[in-house]
């Protein structure tokens, strides 16, 4: 086993409600969650009186936020920014108030069919502003490479690392998201690497872009954790398992059957055995 790693993930994939996070969490001796959806809704809409609840109920479970699962900069770079400002900063309070350390975000949704070079400064400027809220209220920001954002293929997201990477500004690894843009993620890993602090768990096949289980896609997620294990990574390994509707799930059930809609629990277990056989084994 990995000594050291911590195990979050994205505790709404099991259901909206909190109280079935923890449940789930707990049974998975899981004791971190990025958190992004509960209870209804977004954690960013909530008060801070009502963020509070939240995190009394998830600190009594022995839960901690291992990061805050934003929206912030998962708007067109062509949309209003002020508002989004406002929701960031409102972000970062709650970030504060869940004591967690991260917050992920994204570099803007670019213009479907257009050259992304012509927006790079704009960009820049609003994530430049970003870091430096996120360094005068001692936050660190973690970019997702997420398709169709600017920061969505390795050399853009270097592009980001050189402008802004430090104590405020680091990268999230996400295997999937990089395969579904049609980069390999060996060579992204390379580039990278000095820069990752994060670390999202799902994979995916380059023949149809389908999310998969760890371990079952292209994303080359074993050779890459194994290589992250050896450079002394201790951060966060957090599940992000998108497989409700998993169309190979028969694959791997022992007795096989027809394909069926996953529950919550169900789709996130089969994403945590897949990445702890992983573990087990490099």
């Amino acid at each position: 086993m990995w000594d050291g790693i911590k195990l979050s993930g994205f505790a709404d994939e099991i259901d909206m409600d909190l109280s079935k996070q923890i449940a789930v969490l707990k049974k998975l001796d899981i004791a971190y969650v990025e958190m992004r959806g509960v209870n209804g809704k977004g954690l960013v809409e909530y008060t801070l009186e009502e963020v509070k609840e939240l995190k009394k109920q998830l600190f009594d479970a022995g839960i901690r936020l291992s990061s805050v699962g934003s929206p912030i900069g998962k708007i067109k770079i062509t949309d209003d920014f002020l508002p989004h400002m406002e929701l960031y900063k409102h972000t970062v309070e709650i970030a504060h108030e869940m004591e967690a350390p991260y917050i992920r975000m994204f570099s803007f949704f670019m213009p479907q069919g257009e050259d992304y070079a012509p927006y790079r400064g704009k960009v820049l400027s609003q994530v430049g502003q970003f870091v430096d809220y996120a360094r005068a209220s001692q936050i660190t920001l973690l970019h997702e490479n997420e398709k169709d954002i600017y920061g969505d293929v390795a050399d853009r997201c270097l592009e980001l690392m050189k402008e802004f990477y430090g104590e405020n500004f680091k990268a999230v690894f996400d295997f999937a998201n990089f395969v579904q843009c049609g980069q390999d993620t060996l060579s992204a890993y390379e580039m990278l690497k000095p820069y990752i602090a994060y670390i999202h768990v799902k994979d995916a096949l380059h023949q149809d872009a389908s999310v998969v289980p760890a371990g079952h896609g292209d994303g080359n997620v074993k050779e890459i954790l194994k290589l992250q294990k050896g450079s002394g990574y201790e951060g966060f390994l957090s599940l992000e398992p998108h497989l409700a509707d998993f169309a190979g799930f028969r694959t791997l059930e022992q007795n096989g059957g027809e394909k069926k809609k996953l529950s919550g629990e169900e789709a996130f277990t089969m994403a945590y055995d897949a990445l702890m056989k992983i573990l087990k084994n490099i």
